[in-house]
């Protein structure tokens, strides 16, 4: 039997699909230009503001996301690190030993993937994928490509809604967004300092509610559709290595020198575990509420610290980050330029002009579904939950003030509306493609059937839930 002729009609399509956006597509920083060009042009057009004073806003504001560019990098940094430690590899060794069948192991990996994405989702990129390796070591009858796919889905459902989420850790984190942004969310201050704390967005009954119904259809979504039998393509059928697994790692070098000793010892390991431990939990400690203290500062933190505890060593730490910087050149790429889009979106009013535009279009309550389909329309072109928040932030809040919606139920109809951008946008699964040795057409047909079953199933949660939250917060 041909592989053609194994496969269903419903992969075929996704299959085609795949392809065409393979085929005609541009990169994730192609986007980014032609929302720039698009945006100065509508401030030019659409606001009083004189042309010249538009690009003098877009070059000031152009740099002025500097911090946040660093803190989302060191997301996916501290993310590898902590994957990558010894005694977490071991601890995926055994995790991999769980499932025994090919359905069983896409979606063990896919369950896995959405609630570790929740904890982090730069954890969940690194840890996911080098379980879904691990699993394809252990069960040969498992589609390799389903695999890599399904450890890809903690981006493409959940990761949002949870303690990396970036719009909700960037609205209660008082220097990962402009004055200009804050005052619009302030609004007078309705929402004093123009801050939404995490108990009202990632941690309300209702975004948790949601998380749950979404890892529950997820994983049994893919496992119904994880080719079985003939359909299913190990990595040896598809011409690749696995090769030794990612966790084995040579003996450090003999200790010559008093600086190969100190790159070897744990001693400076535990001294700056030590050190970032105990602020952090005088932090804590500090905070008038646990939630309100969690945002992106001490996130990286906290992960970072966990993975200098974990690799023991300067130099196994030094290696991890040196792997995972190349991960991030999207990052430190394009922010800049979804700054300078921003600065013109908010500074010369057209966040007023739009957000005119989404209350004269929606109710109260079609607002949410509104907002999530507009979320995950725009991350097709500007891959980047918390770049794209920075846009999106000023016009759809004015928008919930004037609309009496609840501010934090707001932001994470945004959150769960950009998750499914992923699922059809390959910009996230760049970095873990090359892990895989696969391309984005190798697996964008599984990533692609679970958007068509997610997608309407967020537009009726944000709706539904949305129903029962009030304005302000």
């Amino acid at each position: 039997m041909s592989t053609v002729d194994a496969q269903t009609p419903l992969e075929r399509v996704a299959a085609r699909l795949s392809d065409a956006a393979e085929r005609y597509v541009p990169d994730a920083f192609v986007f980014a230009l032609i929302g720039t060009v698009l945006v100065v042009f509508a401030g030019m057009v659409a606001t009083p503001t004189p042309p010249l004073e538009v690009v003098e806003l877009w070059g000031k504001g152009f740099w002025e996301l500097l911090p946040f560019t660093l803190q989302m990098a060191l997301v996916v940094i501290t993310g590898y690190v902590l994957a990558t430690a010894p005694p977490l590899y071991r601890l995926i060794r055994s995790l991999a030993s769980v499932p025994t069948s090919a359905a069983g192991a896409v979606a063990f990996v896919a369950l896995f993937a959405m609630l570790s994405s929740w904890l982090n989702w730069g954890f969940s990129l690194m840890f996911s994928a080098m379980l879904a390796k691990e699993v394809a070591r252990r069960v040969p009858a498992a589609d390799y490509r389903a695999l890599a796919a399904a450890s890809f889905l903690g981006l493409g459902s959940i990761w949002a809604q949870g303690l990396s989420g970036s719009a909700a850790l960037q609205m209660a984190s008082p220097t990962a967004m402009t004055p200009a942004i804050r005052e619009i969310v302030a609004h007078h201050g309705v929402a004093p300092g123009g801050l939404v704390p995490l108990s009202e967005t990632i941690f309300l009954w209702q975004s948790l509610a949601s998380v749950v119904v979404e890892v529950a259809v997820v994983t049994l979504v893919v496992w119904l559709a994880a080719p079985r039998g003939a359909r299913a393509k190990n990595a040896e059928a598809l011409g690749i290595a696995l090769g030794a697994s990612e966790g084995s790692e040579p003996l450090p070098p003999p200790r010559k020198t008093i600086g190969d000793w100190l790159e070897h010892s744990p001693l400076l390991s535990v001294a700056f575990v030590a050190l970032a431990g105990t602020y952090l939990v005088r932090y804590f400690l500090k905070a008038p509420q646990v939630l309100a203290a969690i945002n992106l500062d001490t996130v990286n933190l906290a992960f970072l610290t966990a993975g200098v505890a974990l690799h023991g060593t300067p130099a196994r730490l030094m290696r991890a980050v040196r792997d995972a910087v190349p991960a991030t050149w999207g990052i430190v790429l394009q922010f800049p330029f979804y700054a300078g889009i921003a600065a013109v979106v908010s500074k010369t009013h057209l966040n007023e002009v739009i957000a005119g535009w989404f209350v004269g279009v929606s109710t109260r309550l079609t607002f949410p579904a509104l907002i999530a389909a507009y979320s995950a329309l725009l991350g097709v072109f500007v891959p980047s939950g918390g770049s794209k928040w920075v846009i999106e932030a000023p016009y759809v809040m004015e928008a919930a003030h004037t609309l009496r919606v609840h501010l934090g139920w707001t932001v994470a109809c945004y959150d769960l509306g950009e998750a499914l951008a992923n699922l059809v946008q390959p910009f996230w699964m760049l970095p873990v493609l090359g892990l895989f040795k696969l391309r984005a057409r190798d697996v964008m047909g599984f990533t692609f059937l679970v958007f068509l079953v997610l997608a309407p199933l967020v537009l009726v949660l944000v709706t539904v839930f949305g129903a029962t939250l009030h304005y302000p917060r």
